[in-house]
């Protein structure tokens, strides 16, 4: 790999092999930290995924009176206010790029009755619609003011009242917003209706912390709260960031990689599914729960690839990995149709528009719908070349095993955007590539 000007060549590999373990979970990191703001007492995070996005929520919390110490890199102390305790800051949070942050922190700071807030976010977020979370939190009684349905947010915290509300579109991150106000409702239940089921580390680690909480196939019901205590927090690693590996492992002939301390939740892992309908070689084992979450141990080995269709039960499961996807579908036999994903959209990037044009600039034949894309597949290496991420870290990443698996390399634009998720991924790629030149499959 070599650098240039806001841009940076990724060469093919011959194979990949060894032992990894990713960083701690982006959404779960954001939770232990926003949660353990309002608890009672002292949290501790190990494991902390650390990365432009899951800073920002360290800072948001602190600007509204909340102690957070750091003990090197992956341990933070978090000494919460309350349910009620936070304080009215003198300025806007900035939010940066974390759409999670400024949709769950929301959800917080409408209970924080008779104090006002506003959250800001640079240009990309600002961009994304926040009307989807300020609907929702007015029903519920919050005072919420948005710029044409964009960021700044403006929140006057009032006492709210409970509502039972149908998502319009699958969201963990509108869903967890309600659940949270929730929390500060007056009279009675608060319950969420999903389309589809969407990850549910709230509901998790809002049980952990003492909430009450019922869960069903299609709902989620949380009742009002007088206190939250987490106590001790442990992030399993990354499933989106094990992502990457995962596909690049499946594309080079001749991989086997291991990924270890992995989030195994089944609300996040709808890559596998997916890629093991294509014909993937992938074994999940050491099973065991990591900080409340299903996690494990991922062993992968190269293999031949065929195309599939995704349908709109599977996107709320996979919406971060669905680049990768499009990609994996480029090195397979025949036609990958992926439909009910309009969300992209109304991420960082169009992602559908930015997917396809990143791999069409690559030689492979793509096609944008309205709720997703088409790609047709040829076996073997891409040819490589150049491709934009547009400043999109999930593009960025797509560019990066792009060029693991292509002929030529690419060039990817903007690379450093991987870190507003995860900051060490080219570090971790460059050292797969040098333990790979030397290293033996492991045959246990």
């Amino acid at each position: 790999m070599s650098a240039g000007a806001a841009s940076l060549l990724v060469e093919p590999v011959p194979k990949l092999l060894g032992h990894l373990a990713v960083p701690g979970d982006k959404s779960i990191s954001h939770r232990a930290v926003l949660l353990g703001a309002i608890g009672d007492g002292e949290t501790r995070i190990t494991g902390f995924g650390r990365s432009a996005d899951t800073e920002a929520t360290i800072a948001a919390v602190r600007a509204c009176g909340v102690e957070v110490y750091e003990h090197g890199h992956e341990t933070l102390r978090v000494f919460g206010k309350g349910l009620r305790g936070l304080a009215q800051p003198g300025t806007a949070i900035d939010c940066g790029n974390a759409g999670t942050l400024v949709r769950l922190f929301a959800g917080i700071l409408a209970g924080q009755a008779w104090k006002e807030f506003e959250l800001t976010g640079d240009e990309s977020l600002s961009a994304r619609p926040m009307g989807r979370v300020a609907d929702p939190l007015a029903l519920m009684g919050a005072g919420i003011e948005t710029n044409d349905g964009r960021l700044p947010l403006g929140i006057q915290g009032r006492p709210l009242r409970a509502i039972s509300y149908r998502l319009p579109v699958a969201s963990a991150q509108v869903k967890s917003a309600i659940l949270l106000a929730g929390l500060y409702a007056t009279d009675g239940e608060t319950t969420v209706v999903e389309p589809a089921p969407t990850r549910d580390h709230t509901e998790r680690m809002l049980e952990t912390a003492g909430a009450r909480i019922t869960r069903r196939p299609e709902s989620v019901t949380v009742w009002p709260a007088e206190r939250l205590s987490l106590g001790e927090v442990e992030v399993p690693g990354d499933f989106s960031s094990a992502a990457p590996f995962l596909v690049a492992a499946t594309l080079v002939p001749g991989s086997e990689l291991h990924l270890h301390g992995v989030n195994l939740n089944p609300r996040r892992t709808g890559l596998l599914a997916i890629l093991e309908r294509m014909g993937a070689r992938i074994i999940s084992y050491n099973r065991r729960a990591i900080g409340g979450e299903p996690g494990g141990d991922l062993e992968v080995h190269a293999a031949p690839l065929v195309g599939t269709t995704v349908g709109a039960d599977e996107v709320p499961l996979a919406i971060d990995e669905l680049p990768l996807v499009a990609l994996a579908a480029a090195c397979a036999r025949g036609r990958t149709v992926v439909t009910g994903a309009g969300e992209l959209r109304a991420k960082e990037t169009d992602r559908i528009e930015a997917t396809v044009d990143a791999l069409r600039a690559l030689g492979v034949r793509a096609r944008a719908r309205e709720d997703g894309f088409e790609v047709t597949g040829v076996p073997g290496r891409l040819r490589g070349g150049r491709m934009a991420s547009g400043g999109d870290h999930r593009l960025a990443m797509l560019g990066a095993v792009a060029g693991l698996v292509s002929g030529e390399g690419v060039r990817v634009g903007a690379a450093d955007a991987v870190g507003v998720s995860f900051p060490g991924f080219f570090e971790m790629l460059a050292e797969l590539r040098r333990t790979s030149a030397v290293e033996q499959p492991d045959r246990r």
